[in-house]
């Protein structure tokens, strides 16, 4: 059975929009919490494991929010592009003119999502400032072999942060004209020591895709299933004692 005819058999499950799905890497993880996943992004992604609806993420919600159909969904996931402030693109990237010209979309996602009244997640790397880092997540919690800490912004529902647990080594590869050897990769860029695709996709835990721009925008499923579980154990417990 893949991805596809799975989640059509998920006629029980909450529904949750994936908003800048891209690939699906957090996508994957909500559906391994037990979700029924759509997902918006403005390219085509063939690769995108659940229904994917092609347009600008932020009209279509605004549209769902106006027609009253947001009333389908029991969560919401945001990821908007994390270009400008990200640690990729400031410090010493700045005098190469990167990360001063991106256009920045969490505030716009934000209200949106607020106006949704729908609890949700806004997902960020390290280095965004207007992102609250309501939980931080890093791939040594889950045993995987890349770092690559992100911040996520709890919408209208909170759980507690995990440990953030000693990391073992170094990112293999080089810095600053110096070439470590280490546990993790380098899952983003090319040359330097950076990933292979492969090396990508086992690392992360991804495995229906091989496109290496997706592979390096996407965040490792056990994040956000980590995530969808926590938001899920919340809302059974509601349900519960009420």
């Amino acid at each position: 059975m893949n991805h596809t005819t799975a989640i059509r058999r998920d006629h029980e499950r909450p529904a949750l929009l994936d908003l800048f799905c891209c690939a699906g890497g957090a996508g994957m993880g909500y559906h391994r919490a037990g979700f029924k996943v759509d997902g918006v992004d403005n390219r085509p992604r063939p690769n995108y494991p659940f229904t994917l609806r092609q347009g600008d993420a932020l009209t279509v919600l605004a549209n769902l929010i106006e027609s009253g159909e947001i009333a389908a969904y029991s969560f919401i996931h945001a990821s908007p592009p994390c270009q400008k402030g990200c640690t990729l693109t400031v410090g010493t990237n700045t005098s190469r003119g990167w990360g001063g010209t991106h256009i920045d979309l969490v505030a716009p996602t934000r209200e949106l999502l607020d106006a949704s009244g729908l609890p949700y997640v806004i997902e960020q790397p390290d280095g965004k400032a207007d992102v609250r880092k309501d939980i931080t997540l890093c791939g040594e919690q889950f045993g995987l072999g890349v770092l690559r800490h992100r911040n996520f912004e709890l919408g209208g529902w909170t759980t507690g942060q995990p440990e953030h647990v000693r990391h073992r080594g170094y990112v293999r590869g080089w810095r600053h004209g110096q070439y470590r050897h280490g546990p993790y990769v380098a899952a983003y860029g090319n040359g330097g020591g950076k990933a292979t695709v492969a090396e990508m996709q086992t690392a992360m835990g991804i495995d229906w895709t091989d496109v290496r721009e997706e592979l390096t925008e996407a965040i490792p499923p056990a994040y956000s299933e980590w995530l969808g579980r926590a938001f899920l154990a919340r809302t059974l417990a509601g349900a519960v004692a009420a």
